[in-house]
C-alpha cells in the first residue's frame, strides 16, 4: 500500500470517527459547553458566569435533590451527588428571596437547580411531553444554571407548605394558574410566586415549583457534571 493511499484511508477514518461522535453526542443539534477548562477561563474573565454552590451561598436553605435519589419520575438516581448550583446573579437573587421569606416565617427548600444538558436529553427520551420535560432541541433553562425548582418550609412547624401537589406532578393540578384548588393552597402558591417574582424570577406556566431567572438568556447551555464543577470551585475566591 503506497503512502498516499495510507494517508487517504487514515484521513477518511478520522472523519468517520469525528462525524460519528458528533451524531452521537449532538444528535439534537446543540453543542453545550462540556469542557471544564473552557468554563474555568470563562469565569476568570467574567465571574458572573460562575455556577455557585447554593448550600454554601445560602446555608439556611434545605436541599431535597430528588434526582440524586429514586424519589423522582425516572424512579432511579440520575445525579451522583445531591448538589444545587446556579449562576452567580441567580444565587444572589435567590438569597434576597430567602431573606424575604424568612421575615414572613418561611425558608426555601431546593429540589433542583443547574442540570447538565445530558440529563435533559435522558429525561426527554424517557418522557417526551415537552409541557413538563424540556426539549433537547432547545435545552432547558436549568442547563444554563438559571432555573430553580423549589418550595417553602414553614419555620414554625418545619414542614413543607402545602402547594397542592408533589414535586414533578405532571398534571394540570400543578399549573400555577389552576384556580380549582382550596383557598389555602392558592394563598400558599401566591405567596411563593409573588416573592419570587419580586426578586427577579418568573414562574413556569405548567409547574408551580419551577422559577426562571429573568436574565436566563445571558447564559449558555452547559453539560458539565457536578464532579467537574467541584474541580472548578474556589477559582475567584
Amino acid at each position: 500500500m503506497n503512502k498516499l493511499l495510507k494517508h487517504t484511508l487514515k484521513f477518511g477514518f478520522l472523519l468517520f470517527v469525528l462525524f460519528s461522535f458528533k451524531l452521537t453526542e449532538h444528535k439534537y443539534g446543540l453543542n453545550p459547553l462540556n469542557d471544564i477548562g473552557v468554563y474555568k477561563n470563562q469565569i476568570t474573565e467574567n465571574p458572573h458566569l460562575e455556577l455557585i454552590d447554593l448550600k454554601h451561598h445560602i446555608p439556611e436553605i434545605e436541599l431535597d435533590i430528588r434526582y440524586a435519589t429514586s424519589n423522582n419520575f425516572v424512579g432511579k438516581p440520575v445525579y451522583k451527588q445531591a448538589k444545587a448550583y446556579a449562576r452567580k446573579p441567580v444565587a444572589k437573587a435567590l438569597l434576597h428571596a430567602q431573606n424575604e421569606f424568612k421575615t414572613l416565617g418561611y425558608s426555601l427548600k431546593i429540589f433542583d437547580a443547574y442540570r447538565p444538558y445530558s440529563i435533559t436529553v435522558k429525561f426527554y427520551e424517557i418522557y417526551k411531553d415537552t409541557t413538563y420535560v424540556a426539549s433537547p432541541y432547545s435545552g432547558s433553562r436549568h442547563n444554563r444554571g438559571a432555573a430553580i425548582d423549589l418550595t417553602l418550609i414553614d419555620l414554625k412547624t418545619g414542614k413543607d407548605v402545602d402547594m397542592g401537589t408533589e414535586y414533578d406532578d405532571f398534571t394540570v393540578k400543578a399549573h400555577p394558574t389552576n384556580e380549582s384548588l382550596s383557598p389555602d393552597i392558592l394563598r400558599n402558591r401566591d405567596l411563593l410566586i409573588s416573592v419570587m417574582i419580586k426578586n427577579g424570577f418568573s414562574v413556569y406556566p405548567s409547574e408551580w415549583w419551577h422559577f426562571d431567572y429573568n436574565g436566563w438568556m445571558e447564559f449558555e447551555l452547559l453539560d458539565l457534571s457536578f464532579e467537574q464543577l467541584k474541580s472548578g470551585e474556589n477559582i475567584n475566591r
